[in-house]
C-alpha cells in the first residue's frame, strides 16, 4: 500500500511524503511530486525513518530496576492507566495541581498531538511549561520588530529575488526544499552570500562566505546599515511610509563604521563596504536568517538588527524579497480550545479534579533541572511527550539528578527507548505519524496538511491525545474539550474568520491532502509596514573569558533531527560514528591536539570528552559539535548539554546554549575551555535586555512586564520567563 502523510518532524519543509507499507509497517518514504514544495524528494534523514521504527517501543511498560537502567516490565494499559490516576489523585489531594508538571516540546509538529494533551494539564490546574527552548528569542525579536511571522513566498523567489543572504542558517541541511528556489534565482543570476562561522554545505553553495565570529552579527548588520545611510543606498521612500524609529536606528548605525565592526566580527572592511554596496545595488534581496544567532545571551537583539536589513532596502515591496525566519504567523487558525487555552482566561468554577488556575507557576524549561530539584514546592508527577530532556535541556547533570530523585514519578510517553525513557516509572508506547490524525501547519512555507491514518497502531502503541483523554474519565473531568478526537480539534482550528483559511475545511484537506493558504497575490506582506526600528538593537557581542578563550557552537548534523535519529545506526555511521569535535589548525596547533585525538572540553558547567577533526570549517577561536547525539555515542556517554547553563537569553527568555564558554585539553592533560563573559554583555546575570521592562507577547494571553533583578550565577537561575 502507498499513500500521502506529512512529514511530522520539527523542520520548516512539512515535506509530504508518499509512505509505502506492507502489513501495517513502513518500509518505504518518498518525497511526494505533487506537493509544490516538496517536489518528489525527501530529505537524508527521513529516508531512513522505517528502520527508526524497526526499534519502536510497543507495550506499556514499568520500571522495575533504579532509575536510569532501563529495566522494565510489561504491563496492560489498565494497569498504567490506574496507576496514572491513583498517582494523581494522591498529589491533587495532598499537594495541588502546580506538583505536577507536563515536559513536552517538537517530537511531532502535528498540532493535535502536540498541543491538545495540554488541555488535560491545564484542566487540573498543573505547572506551566514554558516553551522557550527553541525558537521565542527569534520570535520575540521578529514580533517586536514587524509583529506576526510572515515572510516571503518561497515560490516568488526565483523569479524576484535578485540577492540572496543566509545569514547564520545552513539552510541546505536544515531547510533543504528551500534550496531549488534558491537553485532558481542562482540560474537567473542572483548572487548567494552566506554568513555563518563555520563552513558547512551551504557555505560551498554560496558564491562567498563570511565566517563571522559568533555572537557580532548585530554589529555587522549595523555597519552594513552604516554604509547603506553614507553611501544613499536607503530606500526613504519605503520607510517614510512603513518604518518608524529610522531616525534612532540611523544614529546607531552611525556608530558602526565598517572598521570598528571589522574589528570585532573578524570580517574584513573591504567585504562589509563589498556586501552592503551590493545589497544597496540590488534592492531585490531575500535574507534568510536562522534561529542559529539567537543562541547567545544577546541573541534576540542580534537577529533584530540583522531583519532590519530588507526594509531599509525596501525589499519588501518585491515579491520573493524580504526576510524570511518563519512562516507560522500567516496560519490565523482558531487556537482557542486547543490545549485548553481557554481555561486560562478566567475564572473557572471547580468541580472534582477539575481545578484550572489562570495563575498557576511558569516554569522555564530551560530551566527543567532546577525545577526538579530545588523548586519548592517540589515537581511530584512529570509528565515527558514528545521531547528527549535528558539530551537536549541545558544541564543535562541537573536534569539527570532530578529524574533521579525516588520522590519524583515519572511518565514518558515515547516511540523508542530514549536516555529520558530509561528514567521513567511507567513508560508508555506512543503511535507515528501514518497511525494516528493530525493537522499540520508549517514555519517555512504556506501550506496547511491533514493526515489520516494509514494503519492501526501495531502493538498496545497509542496517541498521546487517547491517553490523555482516558484520564481525564478516570479522574471524573467533565470539560467537554478534553474528550474531543482529532477530527473535534481540527474542525474548531479551521473555524477562523480570516480570508487566508476562506474555504479551506477538514473535507477539502481530507480530499486533497494539503492546501494552500489564500494568500494575496502578490503577496508582499510587510509592503506597507509596520516595520519598527525603536528601540535600536543593541550590540552584546559574545565575549570569550581569559581562562576559556574559546567559543563552541554546537549547529544540527546534517543526517540527525534533534535526537529524533539519534538510535539509527545508518545515520550515525554517516555522520562518523561518533560526535567529533571541529577545530581550527591554528588552535589546535596552540595546544598539540592532533587529528583523532580525544581531548576533554570543559565549561563552568561540566566537562565532555569528545576526538578531534583538525579542520578549517569553523574560524579561529571557534569550535564545532555538530549534532545532538544520543549519549551512548560519545566516548564518555555524556551528551553536548552537560556543558551547558541555564541561563537565558536577552529576548523571549530562550536558551543560549550554542555558544558556553570552554576551555580543552587532551586526554590526562591540563583542561581546554570554552566561554563568554556574561558581566560584559550589557544586561543582567539572568540575559535581562537593558531595555526591560518588556511586554510578551504583546496583546497576548498573559502579557506581563518584567525587570532585572539581582544578579546571580548563572547555574542558580530560578525558573520563570515569559509565555510561550
Amino acid at each position: 500500500m502507498k499513500a500521502r502523510a506529512t512529514c511530522p518532524l520539527d523542520c520548516p519543509d512539512a515535506c509530504s511524503l508518499l509512505l509505502t507499507l506492507e502489513e501495517g509497517r513502513l518500509v518505504r518514504v518518498e518525497g511526494d511530486p505533487r506537493h509544490p514544495i516538496t517536489q518528489g524528494f525527501a530529505c537524508a534523514k527521513t529516508y531512513r525513518y522505517p528502520e527508526r521504527v524497526k526499534e519502536r517501543l510497543l507495550y506499556p511498560m514499568r520500571r522495575v530496576g533504579r532509575k536510569g537502567e532501563g529495566r522494565f516490565v510489561r504491563i496492560t494499559w489498565e494497569e498504567a492507566l490506574d496507576e496514572m490516576a491513583e498517582r494523581l489523585k494522591a498529589v491533587l489531594d495532598a499537594h495541588g495541581g502546580e506538583a505536577v508538571l507536563p515536559y513536552h516540546y517538537a517530537g511531532t509538529m502535528g498540532l493535535i498531538e502536540n498541543q491538545h494533551p495540554l488541555a488535560f494539564f491545564r484542566a487540573i490546574g498543573a505547572s506551566e511549561l514554558l516553551e522557550t527552548i527553541c525558537a521565542t528569542a527569534g520570535s520575540a525579536a521578529w514580533e517586536m520588530t514587524y509583529g506576526p511571522r510572515l515572510a516571503p513566498d518561497p515560490e516568488d523567489i526565483p523569479e524576484n529575488a535578485r540577492y540572496i543572504l543566509l545569514w547564520g542558517i545552513n539552510s541546505l541541511a536544515t531547510h533543504s526544499h528551500l534550496t531549488p528556489f534558491l537553485k532558481g534565482a542562482k540560474a537567473r543570476g542572483a548572487k548567494v552570500v552566506h554568513i555563518d562561522p563555520y563552513a558547512n554545505p551551504t557555505s560551498r553553495f554560496a558564491h562567498e562566505h563570511l565566517k563571522i565570529r559568533p555572537g557580532t552579527d548585530a554589529a555587522l548588520a549595523y555597519a552594513l546599515a552604516h554604509v547603506l545611510f553614507k553611501e544613499g543606498l536607503v530606500d526613504w521612500a519605503y520607510l517614510e511610509e512603513a518604518a518608524t524609529g529610522v531616525e534612532e536606528f540611523q544614529k546607531e548605525a552611525e556608530n558602526w563604521p565598517p572598521s570598528r565592526a571589522s574589528a570585532l566580527t573578524g570580517i574584513p572592511e573591504e567585504a562589509i563596504l563589498g556586501l552592503a554596496r551590493e545589497l544597496g545595488e540590488a534592492k531585490r534581496v531575500f535574507l534568510r536568517v536562522g534561529y542559529g544567532m539567537t543562541r547567545h545571551p544577546g541573541g534576540g537583539n542580534a537577529l533584530r538588527a540583522v531583519i532590519l536589513l530588507p526594509a531599509l532596502l525596501g525589499a519588501w515591496r518585491y515579491p520573493g524579497c524580504g526576510a524570511m525566519l518563519s512562516t507560522s504567523g500567516a496560519f490565523f487558525l482558531n487556537r482557542r480550545y486547543l490545549g485548553g487555552r481557554h481555561l486560562l482566561e478566567g475564572p473557572h468554577p471547580h468541580e472534582g479534579y477539575f481545578r484550572p488556575n489562570p495563575k498557576a507557576r511558569a516554569i522555564n524549561m530551560n530551566q527543567l533541572g532546577t525545577a526538579l530539584t530545588e523548586l519548592h514546592p517540589p515537581i511530584r508527577i512529570l509528565f515527558v511527550f514528545n521531547s528527549n530532556p535528558l539530551v537536549v535541556a541545558p544541564s543535562t547533570g541537573r536534569v539527570k539528578e532530578g529524574l533521579a530523585r525516588e520522590d519524583l514519578f515519572t511518565v514518558v510517553l515515547e516511540q523508542v527507548m530514549t536516555e529520558t525513557a530509561r528514567y521513567a516509572d511507567l513508560l508508555l508506547p506512543a503511535t507515528f505519524f501514518y497511525e494516528h490524525p493530525d493537522l499540520y501547519t508549517s514555519y517555512g512555507h504556506y501550506y496547511l496538511s491533514w493526515n489520516e491514518p494509514l494503519a492501526e497502531p501495531e502493538g498496545e502503541a497509542r496517541p498521546n491525545t487517547w491517553v490523555f483523554r482516558e484520564l481525564a474519565k478516570r479522574l471524573g473531568l467533565k470539560e467537554p474539550t478534553l474528550h474531543w478526537g482529532a477530527e473535534e480539534v481540527a474542525r474548531s482550528l479551521l473555524a477562523a474568520d480570516h480570508p487566508y483559511l476562506k474555504d479551506i475545511t477538514l473535507e477539502r484537506l481530507k480530499e486533497e491532502g494539503f492546501v494552500k493558504l489564500n494568500l494575496p497575490k502578490p503577496f508582499l506582506p510587510f509592503a506597507q509596514g509596520p516595520v519598527r526600528f525603536s528601540p535600536p538593537p543593541q550590540v552584546l557581542p559574545t565575549e570569550p573569558l581569559p581562562e576559556y578563550p574559546l567559543i563552541l557552537l554546537t549547529p544540527p548534523a546534517h543526517r540527525f533531527l534533534n535526537t529524533t535519529y539519534g538510535n539509527v545506526e545508518a545515520l550515525v555511521a554517516a555522520e562518523g560514528g561518533e560526535p567529533r569535535l571541529l577545530i581550527h589548525p591554528l588552535d589546535a596547533e596552540a595546544r598539540g591536539i592532533r587529528d583523532g585525538m580525544l581531548v576533554h572540553i570543559r565549561s563552568p558547567w561540566g566537562r565532555i570528552t569528545r576526538k578531534a577533526r583538525v579542520s578549517e570549517a569553523p574560524r579561529p577561536g571557534v569550535v564545532v559539535l555538530e549534532g545532538t547525539w544520543w549519549e551512548k555515542w560519545a566516548p564518555d556517554g555524556k551528551g553536548v548539554n552537560h556543558l551547558t547553563s541555564e541561563r537565558l537569553t536577552d529576548l523571549g527568555v530562550g536558551a543560549p546554549s550554542t555558544a558556553p564558554p570552554w576551555r580543552w585539553s587532551p586526554c590526562a592533560s591540563p583542561d581546554l575551555r570554552l566561554g563568554y563573559n556574561p558581566a560584559r554583555l550589557g544586561g543582567c546575570a539572568r540575559g535581562c535586555p537593558r531595555s526591560a521592562p518588556w511586554p510578551w507577547p504583546p496583546g497576548g494571553r498573559r502579557g506581563f512586564s518584567w525587570s532585572c533583578g539581582p544578579p546571580r550565577t548563572p547555574s542558580s537561575g530560578e525558573p520563570g520567563g515569559f509565555p510561550p
